[in-house]
């Protein structure tokens, strides 16, 4: 098991875990706003236990790599995550990506996923096709809720990132709702571990990039997992609309989860990533 960091051209540090036998299966774990690698502890785990390569890493400007003031944006994400691929010698790779991180996923495989690189994809609670509400994206949400996040990031990023999973990011401000602390702690240490100036450009990204086209271009594979009560990225203006856009794709929703069901419901999400690994 090893972690270690590598360079980008424009001398940008990117951490990564790389844990499990070099030669079986890699896949690579891309993280949500404003987390790192340790987002997907729940799955490394499990995935490293069923015998495959499990990589994962901190975007730039977040958790352990360079907190950038430039490059927060899409296709400096993508050529990111190509050249830690390349360092790897990654080949036939499962992508997994939540939130933001699955339109990294859709950019990063769009772009850079061909010439057997890349076998699946998986995209869970992700952003794409496009979160902002446009003339084009009539059901998407307007730039009042960005400005939103932007404005609360710059008054007080500690109490923003504690109030997030607090509430909506897990479900935890729902009836009932089985609250962790341990969860809402971690999402605020790894949130304050990257830079404000990245996570404040990273809004810009999540929100106002169209990855319509990334979509349709996608040639494997692809598995879209959604919680049907997601209050931070919409089910019915992400999931439902990307379905439809991608080549071979299969759509898999849950009644009641949240955002975060990769942390609340390991037992539930696991299990569905592991036959589609298999299928």
């Amino acid at each position: 098991m090893s972690s270690g960091t590598i360079t980008t051209k424009d001398g940008t540090e990117i951490y990564y875990k790389d844990w499990g036998p070099k030669t079986a299966q890699p896949v690579v774990f891309h993280h949500g706003w404003p987390l790192t690698a340790d987002d997907w502890d729940a799955q490394m785990m499990f995935f490293l236990g069923k015998g495959y390569r499990v990589i994962a890493h901190d975007r730039r400007g977040h958790g352990r790599s360079s907190q950038t003031d430039t490059g927060n944006e899409m296709d400096t994400y993508a050529a990111d995550v190509a050249a830690l691929a390349a360092h790897l010698d990654l080949k036939a790779a499962i992508h997994v990506g939540h939130s933001t991180g699955g339109g990294e996923v859709a950019r990063y495989v769009a772009q850079y996923g061909g010439g057997g690189r890349v076998a699946k994809a998986v995209l869970i609670g992700a952003v794409p096709p496009i979160m902002l509400k446009t003339d084009k994206n009539p059901g998407g949400l307007p730039i009042e809720v960005f400005d939103g996040f932007r404005a609360a990031l710059t008054a007080n990023r500690a109490q923003f990132f504690l109030d997030v999973p607090t509430g909506p990011f897990y479900g935890f401000n729902r009836p009932g709702a089985k609250v962790s602390q341990g969860l809402i702690q971690n999402w605020w240490r790894q949130g304050m571990m990257g830079g404000a100036k990245a996570h404040y450009d990273c809004i810009k990204a999540f929100s106002e990039t169209d990855f319509t086209d990334d979509l349709k271009k996608i040639e494997v594979p692809v598995l879209i997992l959604h919680g049907e009560d997601d209050q931070i990225v919409p089910i019915a203006d992400s999931a439902h609309l990307a379905i439809k856009l991608v080549k071979h794709g299969t759509l898999k929703t849950y009644p009641g989860l949240p955002h975060g069901m990769c942390s609340t419901h390991p037992d539930v999400i696991n299990p569905d990533l592991l036959a589609f690994f298999k299928a």
